[in-house]
């Protein structure tokens, strides 16, 4: 498996902010345990700090994430060390209000889509609260709401820029249309979005508007919920609430396409002297589309796997054959 050296971290900025920080991410969703058949606190604090130590520095969390549990625990893992980290955490999914739209139940709440002023002011308030912070490095609308105008929710993070609580505005879960809304009031620094070997869809839909307005645009799930992390057992069941148990992509049939499709970059691991997690994360900042790759973990071992593919570097050659490979035997999986 790569080595680990911080130093060797692919860097990035982020948009107009000037916010520098690490190529990858930490995601820490899989840490609040909801979706994810629970967590574990301590081994997720040790994990956020492994990979600080590893040249990971931007943390990347949600109040949804657990009802404010992952964003506890970023708080937790970052006393004293503050400095070294860049935080994005993200607002508009609410439990404390029924404004807005209903998204989903969360452990017995209704939580809503809703980024109306005053809402978005709160839950800033009580994240800082939460992750032991006086000011929010990227505040991320979580998703969009369509029962309030972009320009009252642009107008309130634009409050709190000026008033120093964030120093950077992103989007997620955008359409190209509404972050096109987003930049008529003010600088868009970064937008999140779903991006990996099998979810390639903006690269024609969102990229080249962000590319024509310095959006950064940061890809979550780059692994694809652990799907791309390497060849799943056979008998290896998801339980509880765990989102995998019940979602097509890890049946049986895709299992067995998975390991034909790492059978054949095994020579390419091997050479590169990486895990299969790491190339897919090398591929998926090697094709340009996005400046960060999001990358969960909930434990040390994960978070320094991760941040191992910060070292690794592909060639024009290696990224024909892994879109070969994927065309062969991943294309039903999208």
């Amino acid at each position: 498996m790569n080595s680990i050296n911080a130093s060797n971290m692919k860097k990035t900025t982020l948009g107009p902010s000037g916010i520098e920080c690490s190529a990858i991410g930490l995601g820490t969703w899989a840490m609040g345990g909801w979706m994810w058949g629970g967590g574990d606190n301590a081994a997720a604090v040790l994990a956020i700090q492994a990979s600080l130590d590893a040249g990971v520095n931007l943390i990347d969390t949600a109040p949804a994430y657990g009802l404010g549990r992952s964003e506890s625990i970023v708080g937790t893992a970052l006393k004293g060390r503050r400095h070294e980290a860049v935080i994005a955490t993200k607002c508009g999914l609410v439990w404390h209000t029924q404004q807005g739209t209903h998204f989903f139940e969360e452990d017995g709440h209704p939580v809503y889509r809703y980024l109306g002023r005053d809402s978005i002011i709160h839950e800033a308030e009580e994240s800082l609260k939460r992750l032991q912070t006086d000011y929010i490095d990227l505040y991320i609308t979580h998703w969009q709401d369509a029962t309030t105008p972009v320009a009252e929710t642009m107008d309130a993070l634009l409050e709190l820029k000026k008033q120093g609580k964030i120093r950077a505005i992103g989007v997620s879960n955008v359409s190209p249309e509404t972050l096109a809304e987003y930049l008529r009031y003010g600088p868009v620094d970064a937008a999140q979005e779903r991006y990996s070997l099998i979810d390639r869809e903006i690269e024609q839909t969102l990229v080249p508007l962000c590319t024509e307005n310095n959006v950064a645009v940061l890809g979550y799930s780059s692994l694809a919920l652990g799907l791309l992390a390497g060849p799943i057992d056979p008998e290896r069941k998801f339980t509880g609430d765990d989102q995998r148990a019940t979602n097509p992509r890890f049946s049986a049939q895709n299992r067995a396409k998975l390991k034909a499709f790492f059978e054949e970059l095994e020579p390419l691991r091997t050479q590169l002297e990486c895990s299969f997690g790491q190339l897919m994360i090398a591929w998926t900042l090697a094709r340009g589309s996005v400046s960060v790759a999001l990358c969960g973990a909930r434990a040390s071992k994960q978070a320094i796997e991760n941040a191992g593919a910060g070292s690794v570097r592909l060639h024009d050659a290696a990224l024909e054959l892994i879109d070969a490979a994927a065309g062969r035997h991943l294309g039903s999986l999208a």
